[in-house]
Parts: structure tokens; sequence; C-alpha cells
């Protein structure tokens, strides 16, 4: 971490703490969007006495990279990153992964934001990260060269990358595909190259990476909500002041206002914009859904003993 001389700054701001914040899409994706809302507000609030510098597109590397470079403050300083790659670090935030648990967005925001939520963010603290917001990238939809998806059988033998996610390598198992873990950054080129079929993610994601570059088929099939995270380096928290943190705080959670604006947008245009592009787009019923659903309800067994019954309980009663 360096000091950086901002110009026309006096007094006490004249130098300026430089905050490296990290993310695997491009600065004009819903990660940027979060990123841009936590920096501007942090800017604003401190009078320049920080200045974020972004590195968008994975410049730091996969996920799971920064997210270790984050815990030994030897990194970035901030990131946005999928809920996804922190399972590996933080267990528990594995029950948002579970398939078909959300019933629509407001759900999801009204469980993340209230008290199940606000527990989760507490547990990073004991694995060296400090999260300090919930961000979102939406409901989690299959992409393929191969074929339009519109039942169970259809998946059979996929080769679908996933994260590195065992919430999701089960149940795609459990389905019959075939789901190989990659990170994002090699996520294109193996597409390009055939060596897997397909991908699953959100509109807001097929979107900004234009994966109808590289994929014909779209299944609209909402299987998971795939919330984010703003978080920062245990290291880089230790140095501020209590004001700071605040505004540190307040900002992540502007930036998590911004990304799920951006994700709303998305919901609402990605679908003609996918099929504007040339995707073959097909949007499962709710009993298409309930098909998948139970297709893989085997799984659910495994994530009752891992998560326990009575979490997925309440998180599937509120309201």
């Amino acid at each position: 971490m360096g000091s950086l001389t901002v110009a026309g700054a006096t007094g006490a701001f004249a130098q300026s703490t430089e905050v490296k914040i990290a993310y695997a899409l491009a600065r004009d994706s819903h990660y940027g969007a979060a990123a841009d809302g936590w920096d501007k507000y942090v800017t604003d609030t401190s009078g320049g006495k920080f200045q974020f510098m972004h590195f968008p597109s994975s410049a730091q590397g996969g996920e799971r990279e920064v997210i270790e470079g984050l815990q030994l403050g030897t990194g970035v300083q901030a990131v946005v990153v999928s809920s996804g790659a922190l399972s590996n670090f933080v267990p528990e935030i594995g029950v948002t992964d579970i398939p078909f648990l959300f019933r629509d967005l407001g759900h999801a925001r009204s469980v993340l934001d209230g008290p199940i939520g606000e527990g989760i963010l507490e547990d990073f603290r004991g694995r060296d990260l400090i999260a300090l917001a919930w961000g979102e990238q939406g409901f989690r939809h299959i992409t393929n060269n191969r074929q339009p998806i519109e039942k169970p059988q259809d998946l059979a033998g996929l080769k679908i990358r996933t994260m590195e996610n065992p919430v999701h390598i089960a149940a795609f198992e459990t389905a019959g595909a075939a789901p190989t873990p990659m990170s994002w950054p090699e996520v294109i080129p193996a597409l390009q190259q055939g060596a897997i079929d397909g991908q699953e993610n959100p509109l807001s994601v097929i979107v900004s990476a234009k994966l109808w570059e590289v994929q014909k088929y779209l299944t609209v099939s909402g299987h998971v909500y795939s919330p984010a995270m703003l978080i920062v380096s245990p290291v880089f928290w230790d140095s501020l002041s209590d004001e700071d943190k605040k505004i540190f705080t307040d900002g992540a959670i502007k930036g998590k206002q911004a990304m799920r604006a951006f994700v709303d947008n998305s919901e609402k245009t990605g679908i003609d914009t996918a099929r504007a592009a040339g995707m073959q787009v097909n949007v499962l019923s709710e009993e298409q859904k309930a098909a998948f659903q139970a297709s893989i309800q085997s799984a659910y067994e495994g994530y009752y003993e891992t998560f326990g019954k009575d979490l997925v309980n309440q998180i599937i009663a509120t309201k």
C-alpha cells in the first residue's frame, strides 16, 4: 500500500492512501458498478483521503487467488467477489447456493439483509476476511452449445463449467451433468476450444461477458440465486480509524445498492439482449423448474446435513 499525492489537496489529506480493488469482470459490469459505488462514496466522504485503484477483468488473478491474497494482506485491499468462490474459505456461505432455495430477488434480499445474512457476514471475521456487505449477481441460468435444456434428461453428460463450489457441483452431478469446476478467466477459452459444452451464470454475467460470442443456447432456469460480497483485507481494516471503518462500511452498502440496481436492469433487459445477439433462448416454466428441482432432491439430504435443516427452513420461511 502506498501513499499518493493528490493534486489540490491540502492539510491532513495531502497524502492519500491507495486502495487497490479487484474483481472478475469488466469495469462496465455489475462488479464494476459495485466497485464504483463503493469508491465514490469513500472518496467523497473522506475528502479524498483514500484513492481507489481498480483491477477489473481478473487483472489480479482468479477469485480464489485474490481472496487468498486478501487473507494474507499481500494483495489488494478490497474485492468484489462471487459467493461461489468464497465457500472454500467460509463454508457457511454455501447455504445461499442451494438450488431453488430463493423464490425471487425480493426474498433473497430480505434474507441477506436480515439476521441470517448478518450472521454469515460475521462468520468471515474468524476466517481472516472482513465482509462488509452482500452484493448480488442474480439468478443463475445455463448456456451451452449442444441443445436447448428443457428437461433434466437434457443435462445428461453435459460438460458444464461450475464455480469451484461444492454445493453447485453436487447439484449438477445429481442431475446427471458432468460439472467441471474452473476459475472464470479459463472459461471463455475452454468454451472456444470445446473443452466444455456450457456454463451457468446470471444474466448480468452472460451480458457483461457477451457469452453469445461462444455459446448458442440460453436456458433461463433460475436454478440458483447468486450473491456476491464486498470484502476488505483484515490488515487494511486494522489500519483504519473507527471513523474510516464506518466510511468503508457505508461505502460498501452503497456499492451493494449499485450492484443490485445493475442486476435489476439486467433481469429486465438481458433476455432480449441475448436474443438480439443471436442466442436461442428458452425460458423454463414453473412446471419445468419443478422437474429439475425433483431431479436433485437427493442432494438436499446432503445440504441439510451440511447447513442444518433448521437454517434452510428459516430461509424458506422468510417473507
